[in-house]
C-alpha cells in the first residue's frame, strides 16, 4: 500500500483529491473517511454491519465492471482491516 495515498477507513476508496474526503461536524476535512461514507461528522450509513458494507462494496464494484469473484475477494480482504471495522469479523 502506498502511504502517500489516503484510503477511506470505512469503504476502502482511494482519496486523491480534496473533494474525495469526508467532512467533520464543523465542515473541516476528515482525512480518515471519504465523502460517500462520512458527512458533517457522521457516517452516512450509520448502523450498517460489516457484512452489509461488504455486500454494498461488491455490488458497487460489479457496477463498475469488476467480476463478482474478484470484488468479493477484494471486499473480504480489505474491509475487515479498515479502522471502522477493525476487530469485527464478517459472518461467513
Amino acid at each position: 500500500m502506498n502511504p502517500s495515498i489516503n484510503i477511506c477507513q470505512s469503504c476502502g476508496m482511494p482519496m486523491h483529491h480534496l473533494i474525495d474526503f469526508g467532512t467533520n461536524k464543523d465542515s473541516t476535512v476528515n482525512t480518515d473517511y471519504c465523502r460517500f461514507c462520512f458527512v458533517k461528522g457522521k457516517f452516512v450509513d450509520h448502523g450498517i454491519t460489516l457484512e452489509q458494507k461488504i455486500e454494498q462494496n461488491i455490488a458497487f464494484a460489479e457496477k463498475r465492471g469488476m467480476r463478482r469473484e474478484d470484488a468479493t475477494i477484494m471486499a473480504h480482504s480489505t474491509l475487515p482491516n479498515l479502522r471502522r471495522w477493525k476487530g469485527l469479523k464478517p459472518i461467513e
